[in-house]
């Protein structure tokens, strides 16, 4: 270890506090607030408390640094348990403790695996480090459905890294800025040695992405449509209370239809997740009734819940599903779904235990791999639904079938958190990251036409009832990222923890 940098050891308390706080920082990276800059900054106070510390504190350490990190940029999940999941405060307190330890543990995991394998070597360390870091999100992302949350490349749609989004995706983008941090305490241990030329060639190494990913920025991977589509995104506003009340369903519809009034002749109409809150084979009516009221060239794409046999899992279920109406064709049912919110796991021990385990409409099954796109025209949309847009190699990989992408989704269950905000900036990135047009339609907000570049071209204000009209493009070809996905980067990670970490098992004599 550098026994020449300064460290905390023997202030227990206050290390514990500093990690809590660098924790607790990388969420000002995020939207709202948008401090992408921060990060590396985070990274470099991480290291420096933990780099002497045994495999058993680092365990602690990344623990706490994880509790940090959710605790305060995933906390929104309260609002749902407490305010919807008609859960008493103190349980729901709980019960989100609960959850943000249990995340927490991610990092507790991986930094531990740190320490196991560089051993006591400051090189190994600093050099396994940002290895390490991306394979626990990684793992973050897909152990038990995955929550691929609070990515600290995902800031970065608004940061000078943005223009690598297409060439490296969310997780390359990560592993760069916990390697700048990584770098910068190494920058600053070669200083404290009287090493500058070392420190220099570091840290103009390390920048050098930053400077070269504006130049990126405007790179078109992908190519446009010469003809746009005409398109309107409807945001009825309609209060999570009465969501799933039948006395308000009327109600509901009628919001729907009024906001679209004025724009049935649109090529492109989008409605929210379940703004229709009724299971299609009992929606008749109103879907004839929007087929009634279409243009001939016009297509309205709408949520929408499904029921009936399944013939995959051979028997009756309800599906999270999409709908494409009029001149267009296609139903989509979502794969990815939300724990507790849309499949109760363990529900024959946890029914009935409390509200937030039996939510309205949390008996929904996962809807089958490698299904089409839906059609408006002869445009071919990819639909995501909430949760889904945040996997960024789930929507990669089935961006290759359509040119235009859209995601639907109710985040009135995170109130007016912090939650929903974030949620605009995975959209977006996973719209630079596909070089193509996304429309993001919500309940309450926020409702966006995003283009290929992940920037916002316009939005509806949170909690407002309006509509938003605007063009999209579709697109042809496919950026790097959608070719290769993030195996090129995980590869890169394990390649670096097989040949830089230290042997735990001696060669024999």
């Amino acid at each position: 270890m550098p026994n020449d940098f300064p460290t905390l050891s023997g202030r227990r308390w206050l290390s514990a506090l500093l990690l809590l706080v660098a924790g607790a920082a990388q969420t000002l990276t995020f939207s709202p607030f948008q401090w992408w800059w921060l990060a590396p900054f985070t990274i470099a106070l991480i290291v420096f408390i933990t780099l002497p510390l045994t495999p058993r504190q680092l365990f602690r350490a990344g623990w706490l640094v994880g509790f940090g990190l959710f605790g305060s940029g995933a906390s929104w999940v309260y609002i749902s348990i407490s305010q919807y999941g008609n859960t008493s405060v103190p349980v729901s307190i709980l019960l989100t403790l609960l959850f943000v330890a249990g995340l927490a543990l991610f990092h507790g995991l991986t930094f531990w695996a740190w320490g196991k394998l560089a051993k006591n070597s400051a090189i190994r360390r600093l050099i396994l480090f940002p290895a390490l870091w991306l394979l626990g999100d990684w793992l973050r992302g897909w152990l038990l459905t995955g929550f691929p949350w609070l990515y600290l490349g995902t800031a970065q749609v608004d940061g000078p890294l943005a223009g690598l989004a297409p060439m490296v995706g969310v997780h390359g983008l990560t592993l760069w800025i916990v390697g700048s941090g990584a770098a910068l305490y190494a920058a600053g241990w070669l200083l404290l040695r009287q090493r500058s030329a070392g420190a220099g060639v570091l840290v103009t190494v390390f920048l050098l992405p930053w400077l070269i990913g504006p130049w990126l920025k405007d790179v078109n991977w992908t190519e446009k449509a010469e003809q746009p589509l005409s398109v309107a995104a409807m945001q009825g506003n309609v209060p999570q209370l009465i969501k799933w009340d039948p006395k308000f369903l009327q109600d509901q519809i009628a919001t729907y239809l009024e906001l679209t009034e004025d724009n049935w002749q649109k090529d492109l109409i989008l409605w929210p997740e379940t703004a229709i809150p009724l299971p299609q084979d009992q929606a008749g009516q109103i879907l004839e009734h929007i087929r009634e009221r279409l243009a001939p060239g016009s297509t309205l794409i709408t949520g929408i819940p499904w029921y009936g046999f399944s013939d995959r899992i051979e028997d009756f279920t309800f599906h999270n599903s999409i709908l494409s109406v009029g001149n267009g064709d296609g139903m989509y049912h979502k794969q990815k779904l939300v724990p507790f919110g849309e499949y109760v796991p363990l529900q024959q021990w946890l029914r009935g235990l409390i509200g937030f385990f039996d939510l309205p409409m949390s008996e929904f099954s996962r809807g089958p791999a490698n299904q089409s796109p839906l059609t408006a025209g002869d445009a071919r949309v990819m639909p995501y639904i909430c949760y889904e847009v945040a996997y960024p190699d789930f929507v990669a990989m089935n961006a290759h079938r359509a040119g235009l992408l859209i995601t639907i989704s109710n985040d009135g269950w995170f109130g007016d958190s912090i939650g929903p905000l974030q949620h605009l900036q995975i959209a977006r990135m996973r719209a630079l990251e596909t070089g193509r047009y996304m429309i993001r339609g919500t309940n309450n907000g926020v409702t966006a036409i995003i283009d290929d570049h992940g920037q916002i071209q316009d939005t509806i204000p949170q909690f407002t009832r309006a509509t938003l009209h605007g063009e999209v493009y579709e697109a042809e070809g496919s950026t790097p990222y959608m070719q290769s996905g993030s195996w090129p980067v995980l590869t890169l990670a394990a390649i670096l923890i097989v040949f830089v970490r230290e042997r735990v098992i001696p060669k024999p004599a």
